[in-house]
């Protein structure tokens, strides 16, 4: 399955589509604005002498009504906000994180209000808060370190939306990353040996980030990874033939794109605190001696993660052909050795 990291997922797009739509945004702000100015019209009502009756009560309906006005004045400046962001030329994945970031800012401090609006001074407020905070704290603890989570997903990018990651047991393409959890679409995992999609969705809390190791194999400079493929020749064939012709095959199969990245991996490298490397050819042909007295030909190359899978089929396929075709260089082992 191939993610495009610039394609929203449907709900990334929906949510973005509405937030371009004038119409739709006219609407909503309209109707924010209304509930605000009859909230506030309320206020005045309720102060006649007809609503007397209504006793202690008057003075919690009032501060409820002068709450629920200030609150929709916060949605109206949340959702001019919110437009604000979706025209932004950013990352469509980041785009949508910052609105819902702004949403559930705004949510946050809706609740503030109306628990300030309910006491009767600041530090009443402040001490509720507190109390419901720690409360929430013990019984809510790991969906509150999965938003601290998604806040170390959005500030920090171990990964985005279309990265290839391993997370703890978990291997898979990131289609979606909420609030609490993040969804992959599992390759490899228990039903598969290859780097191919198994066809499950994956959803773990984002609080498993702050206890594993996160891998990522779509790193943004440097979006390939390294693969190898092995087989076994005799020592009466040509080593060095074989290395010449099993590089010239490999080279054969790589796309253009993969071998303009072998320059970039050098720079990199280079730019390291680490010396001793030197990447002089690609792809690398090693040599190793088997214990049944076997040569091991070791082809090392890179490719994309996700490519990873046809382009060893591929090589195998190509290397072997082309081997077979010159029995006079080199001589596999014989089957069942």
């Amino acid at each position: 399955m191939e993610i495009k990291d610039q394609e929203p997922t449907p709900e990334q797009r929906e949510t973005i589509k509405k937030l371009h739509n004038e119409d739709i945004k006219k609407t909503k702000i309209s109707w924010y604005l209304i509930c605000a100015i009859c909230c506030i019209a309320m206020t005045f009502v309720i102060r006649l002498d007809v609503f007397r009756f209504l006793g202690s009560y008057h003075q919690l309906i009032d501060n409820i009504l002068f709450a629920g006005a200030c609150s929709f004045g916060l949605m109206i400046v949340s959702r001019f906000v919110q437009s604000q962001i979706a025209k932004g030329s950013l990352e469509k994945g980041l785009l949508y994180n910052l609105i819902q970031f702004t949403r559930l800012v705004t949510f946050v401090v809706i609740i503030f209000i109306f628990i300030s609006f309910l006491n009767a001074n600041w530090y009443t407020a402040a001490v509720s808060l507190g109390l419901i905070s720690l409360l929430l704290g013990f019984a809510l603890q790991t969906p509150i370190a999965s938003l601290i989570g998604w806040f170390y997903i959005v500030l920090r990018g171990p990964f985005k939306v279309g990265d290839r990651i391993q997370v703890s047991s978990f291997n898979g393409d990131v289609v979606e990353i909420n609030f609490l959890d993040t969804t992959l679409w599992e390759f490899r995992g228990g039903l598969m040996t290859s780097d191919l999609p198994s066809g499950r969705l994956i959803r773990f809390p984002n609080s498993l980030i702050f206890q594993n190791q996160v891998y990522n194999y779509s790193w943004q400079k440097f979006p390939l990874v390294w693969n190898e493929v092995s087989f076994y020749i005799t020592f009466k064939s040509d080593l060095e033939w074989v290395e010449k012709t099993v590089r010239k095959v490999c080279l054969g199969q790589l796309d253009a794109e993969t071998k303009a990245h072998v320059q970039d991996m050098r720079d990199q490298i280079s730019e390291t605190p680490v010396e001793d490397i030197e990447i002089k050819e690609f792809p690398f042909v090693n040599f190793r001696i088997h214990e049944n007295n076997w040569v091991e030909v070791l082809l090392i190359y890179i490719v994309n993660p996700k490519q990873s899978s046809q382009m060893r089929s591929d090589i195998v396929k190509a290397v072997i052909a082309e081997l077979n075709a010159n029995p006079e260089k080199v001589a596999f082992v014989p089957e069942g050795s």
